[in-house]
C-alpha cells in the first residue's frame, strides 16, 4: 500500500511538470504584453520559477535521503571488505565531496557576480580545495551531519536554479567571469545545474549504502542486491522528467 501510495504521487507530480511550462509559457504571452509595467502575470512567471526547484527538493528530501537498506544475514552474502572497500570508500568520498564543494562555490559565485558586482570571489587554490574536500568528508562520514549536508545541498539547488531564471528573464549572457562557465561544453545552464545535481544524488545514495549502520565500522559491505537498483533507477526516471520539463519550457 505505501508502495503504491509513493508512486501515485510521484506520477501526480511528474505529470503536474509536464504541464507547468505550457502554464508558464501562457503567463509569460501575458507577461509580454506589458513587459515594462510589474503585474499580476509578472509576480506569477517570475514565481514560477521556484515551483520545479521546490518540488525536486521535497520530492529528494523525501525519497532520496533518508536511505533504509536491509541487512538481515549480511554473513551469508556477498560482501566487500580489506583493499576493495578501502577504495571503494576512498573514491565515492572524495568525489562526492568534491561534487559538493564545487557545487556550493558556484552558488557563490552567482551570488557575487549576480548581487555584489565588482567584487570577485576568490578561485579556490588546491590546498583550499582539499581543505573543503576533507571538511565536508567528515560532516558525510556522520549520520546527522549528513543528512544536515544533504539539505543545504537542496537550498543550493534552489538558489542556484532561481539565479538561472532570473538570468533567462532578463537575457543576462554567461561569460567566462561565471565559475559555471567552466561547464559551458552545454549551452544550457538549467541542464549543468541538473546533472551535477542527479551526480550527487547518485553519489550520496552509493555513499549511504556503504556508509548504513555499522557497515564502516565492521568494514563489511553487503554487495548491492537487486532491489538496492531500485533507488538508483527512481533517481534517473526522476531527473530524466525534470530534464524533459527545462526541454519543453526553453
Amino acid at each position: 500500500m505505501i508502495i503504491k501510495n509513493n508512486t501515485t504521487k510521484l506520477l501526480v507530480t511528474l505529470s503536474f511538470l509536464l504541464i507547468l511550462p505550457f502554464v508558464q509559457k501562457q503567463w509569460f504571452n501575458l507577461y509580454s504584453l506589458n513587459i515594462n509595467n510589474i503585474s499580476f502575470y509578472s509576480i506569477l512567471y517570475y514565481l514560477s520559477g521556484a515551483i520545479c526547484p521546490s518540488l525536486v527538493c521535497l520530492n529528494s528530501l523525501k525519497n532520496y535521503t533518508y536511505y533504509n537498506f536491509n541487512k538481515d544475514k549480511i554473513h551469508s552474502i556477498k560482501i566487500i571488505k580489506g583493499k576493495r572497500l578501502l577504495f571503494l570508500v576512498a573514491i565515492n568520498l572524495i568525489f562526492l565531496s568534491y561534487l559538493i564543494a564545487d557545487y556550493i562555490y558556484i552558488n557563490f559565485d552567482l551570488i557575487f557576480n549576480l548581487l555584489l558586482e565588482g567584487i570577485d570571489v576568490p578561485k579556490l587554490d588546491i590546498p583550499q580545495l582539499s581543505f573543503f574536500i576533507f571538511l565536508i568528508s567528515i560532516l558525510l562520514i556522520f549520520k546527522k551531519s549528513r543528512f544536515l549536508l544533504k539539505k543545504i545541498i537542496l537550498v543550493n539547488f534552489i538558489l542556484i536554479s532561481v539565479y538561472l531564471w532570473h538570468l533567462q528573464i532578463n537575457n543576462i549572457s554567461v561569460d567566462d567571469q561565471f565559475y559555471i562557465y567552466r561547464y559551458f561544453g552545454l549551452s544550457d545552464l538549467n541542464l549543468i545545474n541538473l546533472f551535477i545535481m542527479v551526480a550527487i544524488e547518485i553519489s550520496f545514495y552509493t555513499w549511504s549504502f556503504i556508509s548504513y549502520k555499522t557497515n564502516l565500522s565492521d568494514w563489511i559491505v553487503p554487495k548491492p542486491r537487486k532491489w538496492d537498483i531500485i533507488p538508483f533507477l527512481n533517481i534517473l526516471i526522476f531527473y530524466f522528467f525534470i530534464i524533459i520539463y527545462y526541454s519543453i519550457l526553453t
